[in-house]
């Protein structure tokens, strides 16, 4: 039984781990410690070092819905979080025509959302500061949340690390894990591959992307599949980036497309939430085979490279909504990679039949935007105070009852001779 005393080893400075060591440490827990494979934190290649985020609560889970809202009212505390959170209001597309959309702005309504809805194309683009081109098919809707925006990633996780350092949490830099020490059949601690131990009362692994690759004897099969998303910025000049500086989010749930504002190095940054890519390691022996991130860190500069096909996409879709900015070329790509669950519902709570280990992964593309709050989650399971229904929901073990369609089933294998090259990155 864990009390504020007992030692407890989290892996992963991310934003599940930092989040989870900063409500631990809230609640009078006096021996936490935080390890993470790289020197420098934020991991440059982890998917919470980034300079933008989409916040928003437009989900068609209230849960999530009423989650965000509670992360947004903590995000606007300055003192907190000084000018990490940006309120640009995200608009939806896809009313009409999307169920999730539509259910994703009646929970919005019901919850008290600012919300402007835009039911044809004319509406839409009069959501847009005047001198910026727009273009939306005569059959686009939508609605503006004015609660919600963007957060910068990579400042917003330093500022955590920075917030639970100072709250007494031991940091480890540069200590990938190994294997997990087990006693009497038990999780007591793990061994990194340095050859150091760390003995742990209780585990919890926050390592996100490389959980299923740290940890093959655990067999995850389809619980946490990890896929590369694609991503890829434009370089805008300060008198350009001015013009569409004060544009909203734009979200297209129907599509994936989501695309930002520029930010303050004047970069505008898109992607699109789909199936993704995989990327098998066949060194990996486990009943089901393993994917791995394939990023900066572990093969250069090709590690950031798109597929042509999504490049393409990208820019299609752009199209549809910022004509002018789809004739630049792309500045920069990468593939962000996740950690799926067939349900898109997070992984939260104990191994099963081992009150050692618990995790705190399977993000799903949509974990950031909870930061300050998404570790209070775990504390509760940590302290046994975890809602019944959110146990289940986030169990390791659970049955997942639908899949959701944009993601887990439509993985494609990540092929090298079908990556991009500096041409591929123009417009044509």
């Amino acid at each position: 039984m864990l009390d504020k005393s007992s030692d407890i080893l989290i892996l992963g400075a991310g934003c599940f781990g930092s989040s989870t060591a900063y409500h631990l440490l809230k609640r009078g827990f006096t021996s936490v410690t935080v390890a993470d494979r790289s020197e420098v934190l934020p991991a440059p290649d982890g998917a919470s070092t980034d300079f933008n985020r989409i916040v928003r609560s437009s989900y068609s889970d209230p849960f999530y819905s009423q989650l965000a809202r509670e992360a947004i009212a903590a995000w606007k505390d300055q003192a907190e979080w000084d000018d990490t959170y940006h309120e640009s209001g995200v608009l939806v597309l896809g009313t009409g025509e999307s169920p999730y959309t539509d259910q994703a702005y009646a929970n919005d309504v019901s919850m008290g959302a600012r919300i402007d809805t835009s039911p044809d194309p004319a509406s839409l683009r009069a959501k847009f500061p005047p001198g910026v081109p727009t273009l939306f098919s005569e059959t686009c809707s939508g609605y503006l949340n004015y609660d919600g925006g963007w957060a910068h990633a990579a400042k917003g996780t330093s500022l955590m690390i920075s917030k639970v350092i100072a709250m007494g949490c031991r940091i480890l830099r540069g200590k990938a894990a190994k294997r997990l020490v087990r006693e009497n059949e038990r999780t007591a601690g793990v061994e990194f591959t340095d050859g150091t131990v760390v003995r742990a009362d209780l585990v919890i692994v926050a390592t996100g992307s490389w959980t299923t690759s740290i940890f093959p004897e655990l067999n995850f099969g389809e619980k946490c599949l990890v896929t590369g998303q694609s991503v890829a910025m434009i370089q805008l000049t300060p008198e350009e980036a001015d013009r569409y500086r004060d544009c909203p989010v734009v979200l297209d749930f129907k599509s994936g497309f989501y695309v930002f504002p520029p930010n303050e190095d004047n970069i505008v940054k898109m992607a699109i939430h789909s199936g993704g890519y995989s990327n098998f390691d066949p060194s990996y022996q486990s009943r089901t085979p393993i994917s791995v991130p394939r990023t900066i860190t572990s093969h250069g500069a090709d590690g950031l490279k798109l597929p042509k096909r999504m490049v393409q996409a990208l820019r299609e879709h752009l199209r549809a909504i910022y004509p002018e900015l789809a004739q630049k070329p792309f500045s920069a790509t990468r593939l962000c990679w996740y950690s799926d669950t067939p349900d898109e519902d997070w992984v939260i709570g104990h191994y099963p039949g081992d009150a050692g280990l618990m995790f705190a992964t399977g993000g799903s593309g949509h974990a950031y935007k909870f930061l300050p709050v998404i570790g209070s989650l775990v504390a509760d399971a940590v302290t046994g105070q975890l809602d019944l229904s959110l146990k289940n929901k986030f169990a390791f073990d659970r049955k997942c009852e639908s899949h959701d369609l944009s993601r887990s089933l439509l993985v494609l294998p990540l092929e090298e001779s079908e990556l991009c090259t500096p041409e591929d990155l123009l417009p044509q």
